[in-house]
């Protein structure tokens, strides 16, 4: 529920009217990276054992999101924000993968 909330939540800053998109001191690559880490991690640990195909989907949706900015009022759609997007999302997911990995050798070592 929490990476569905968090990706409607990416899409309405993204899509939606400028005024409401937030804006912080990280500048845009940073908003977007943070955005994207999180929206990675989410849908990484909701789906934890479909790494590379959550990774896939995350790029081409994250790749139409983009492209559908040429049609929203306001907005633009650039290969940098794609990039950064993508590669943000694919860090959230091997920070997730990486977070399974890790509970799994910490509990197979303790029942030991």
């Amino acid at each position: 529920m929490g990476a569905f909330a968090l990706i409607a939540a990416v899409v309405f800053a993204t899509l939606g009217p400028p005024r409401y998109r937030p804006h912080s001191s990280l500048g845009q690559d940073g908003e977007h990276a943070l955005a994207f880490v999180l929206v990675g991690l989410a849908v990484g640990l909701a789906f934890p054992h479909r790494h590379l195909l959550v990774a896939a989907i995350s790029v081409m949706l994250i790749g139409l999101l983009e492209i559908m900015q040429l049609w929203a009022p306001g907005r633009h759609a650039r290969l940098e924000d794609f990039l950064v997007d993508a590669m943000a999302a694919c860090a959230g997911l091997a920070v997730a993968a990486a977070s399974g990995w890790f509970a799994a050798r910490w509990n197979g070592s303790r029942s030991q």
